[in-house]
Formats: structure tokens, C-alpha cells, sequence
């Protein structure tokens, strides 16, 4: 998509509003059972971006589109920026760096680059390079201005004002060299963890079990790591992840499941097993596909203050233990706006280049 670099502000902040709210609805109403034009349009690019990535299933691609077709409401939206004072001033253009673990995972800060009034030039994951373009033809289409302030590359980045680029540990240390002299913010690995006490219903045991395998743990919200009481019992633990007991017929996760353990058994490590997750006393955080570490804790006190030293490895924090900032079972894979990952405010970040 061509960008204009050089137009001047046209659209209003309730302009750009207005738009993302009716992207949101059209993502709501859209049916790929339906024969039409625009369905299926919408059903080659579900099948496309799905060729294009095995772990992007279409249940996965589905659920990530309908989260943000919820997000995306005014009464969200407008909350959202009641936070700031957005003014409309000359267009930044930020490029972004976006990361394919998960379908759609760089949509927050490409709309968070247009809802403040900045330009777009994304640098698309070789996994996910679908799903967004799909997405930004429709905003054009209800927003034309918006066809100024979009571009997708995949060449050298060039002529912007600031990155938000997202990689893991050793891709992080690339970009901080090469982006040192541009405003950035540059995100490392993370992942999740959830507390548990042996007081959690059912109920919250099988929303945890959503936490740990929608989209195959590939997110840095997926929780990885569970931080368990002495003498815990697991029983009613595995009895809520058998709701999830049909993701071990995708073969890529199947793949992985049988390694892990192979690689496991082989070392003599002592697991918990239900025949689709493996269960691994570990003091790290990143767990492989279809592992969950987990660790005993003898008081929340005590605890806690190890969330704390380790908070720059940890991106939430699942539990109704009454810890700071947890957020409740099933709530991992459907943040708010406000809830910027790695705990850094993108807006505000985005606000302060004008």
C-alpha cells in the first residue's frame, strides 16, 4: 500500500475512532458460511494465512478476530483514550516490527500507532503476513485518508521516526543496536504464570486450562508456569484440562508432545502426564510446547516477592490469590487496551514523539 508520507493531518480523532469501531462490527457480522462476495473473500484469507503458518488454525484465527471484534467497541475505545490528550498535531511514521507467534499478535500497536494519529510502516512476520493487510484494506475502505497513513515492507525499513519492534531474547539485542538512535520500544521474551492455592472452583480451573492451550501456548500470555502450594493436590487440576483433551490430534502439537517427552523420559526427568500435557518441577519460565513448569511455594509472602524480582520475565500474572496485578482465569488471551505489554504504556510512548 503506497503511503503518502508527506500529507497533511486530515482525519479527527473520532474519525479514526469511528472507523476501528465499524472494522470491529465487520468483524462481528461477517459469517464464512455464507456464499458471498466479501464471505468469501474473508474464507481465502482464513485458509491462506492458515497455509501459511501450521499453528494458525482456523478456530485460533477465529478467536483472535472475535476478540478484537469485542474490543473494538466505542465505549472501549473512547475509554481508552479518555487517558490521554491526543491533539492533533503533524503524523509521526512508526515502524513496526511485529512478531507470528499468535494470529493478529501486532494489531494493538498498529492500532495504537493510527489511533494517535501516527503512520504505520509495518515490517510483517513471514508467519503472519495476512491476516493485518486483510484488516487495513477494510479500515481504507470505510477511511480512505487512512490509505495515507498504512504501509506494509518487507524490505529495508526506511525513513521513520520511531520503532516498535518485538523478537525474543537474542533478535531484542539486534534491535536495540540498530534502532539505538530512534525513539523505541523493544520487547523481549515473556510469559505467564498462574498462582494457584487448592482453593480454585472447577470452573476456574477449566478458564486456566484456555490460558495454557489456546493458540498451543505460543503466547507470551499463555501461562507456562504454574507457582503451586506444598502437598497440592492435582487431581482436580487435570480433570479441568481434559476440556482441552482434543488438541493433542494436531500433528504439530502431537510432534512436540512426543519429543518433550522422549527428550524427558530419556534424561530421567520426573513428570506428570495426562497423555496431552506434561507437568515438569522447573524454576524457569519458558516451557516448551505442550509442557507446563511448575514450582512449590511455601507462603504467599514470600512468594510474592519473588514475582516481584522476576517481573521482567513475567507478563501477567493469572490467580484469585489477592496478588498485585493478577488478572482472573480466562482473562489471558483477551486484554484490555490499557493492558500494554511488557508493562509499557505504547500511547503514551507514542504521544511523546509529537
Amino acid at each position: 500500500m503506497p503511503n503518502n508520507r508527506n500529507s497533511k493531518l486530515s482525519m479527527q480523532l473520532n474519525q479514526r475512532i469511528n472507523a476501528f469501531v465499524s472494522l470491529g462490527k465487520f468483524l462481528g457480522e461477517i459469517d464464512p458460511e455464507a456464499s458471498g462476495e466479501t464471505e468469501n473473500k474473508f474464507e481465502s484469507v482464513l485458509r491462506k494465512a492458515e497455509a501459511e503458518n501450521g499453528w494458525f488454525t482456523q478456530e485460533n484465527i477465529k478467536f483472535a478476530l472475535n476478540s478484537w471484534s469485542e474490543a473494538l467497541s466505542e465505549a472501549n475505545l473512547q475509554q481508552w483514550v479518555s487517558n490521554y490528550k491526543v491533539e492533533e498535531t503533524e503524523p509521526k511514521t512508526v515502524a513496526i516490527i511485529m512478531a507470528g507467534n499468535i494470529p493478529l499478535v501486532g494489531f494493538h500497536d498498529f492500532l495504537s500507532v493510527l489511533i494517535t494519529g501516527n503512520k504505520v510502516l509495518a515490517k510483517l512476520s513471514s508467519n503472519d503476513k495476512t491476516l493485518l493487510p486483510f484488516l487495513a484494506e477494510y479500515l481504507i475502505s470505510v477511511e480512505p485518508e487512512f490509505k495515507n497513513y498504512i504501509e506494509f515492507t518487507e524490505g529495508k525499513l526506511e525513513n521513520f521516526d520511531a520503532v516498535i519492534a518485538t523478537g525474543s531474547n537474542n533478535t531484542s539485542r539486534y534491535f536495540e543496536y540498530y534502532f539505538e538512535k530512534y525513539p523505541n520500544i523493544i520487547r523481549k521474551n515473556r510469559n505467564s504464570v498462574a498462582v494457584l492455592n487448592g482453593k480454585e472452583t472447577e470452573e476456574d480451573l477449566k478458564m486456566l486450562a484456555d490460558d495454557i492451550f489456546r493458540y498451543f501456548g505460543l503466547g507470551c500470555r499463555n501461562i507456562s508456569k504454574l507457582y503451586i502450594p506444598e502437598n497440592y493436590d492435582f487431581e482436580p487440576f487435570f480433570k479441568a484440562m481434559f476440556s482441552w483433551k482434543e488438541i493433542i490430534h494436531n500433528h504439530k502439537y502431537i510432534n512436540n508432545y512426543d519429543y518433550n517427552k522422549a527428550v524427558y523420559l530419556m534424561d530421567s526427568f520426573p513428570l506428570l502426564d495426562n497423555e496431552f500435557m506434561l507437568l515438569k518441577e522447573d524454576a524457569g519460565f519458558s516451557s516448551p510446547i505442550s509442557v507446563v513448569f511448575y514450582e512449590k511455594y511455601s507462603s504467599l509472602d514470600n512468594l510474592k516477592k519473588e514475582l516481584e524480582t522476576q517481573s521482567e520475565n513475567i507478563q501477567c500474572i493469572v490467580s484469585t490469590a489477592g496478588l498485585p496485578n493478577e488478572i482472573p482465569f480466562g482473562k489471558a488471551q483477551t486484554p484490555a487496551f490499557w493492558d500494554y505489554a511488557d508493562g509499557i504504556d505504547t500511547v503514551d510512548f507514542l504521544l511523546k514523539l509529537q
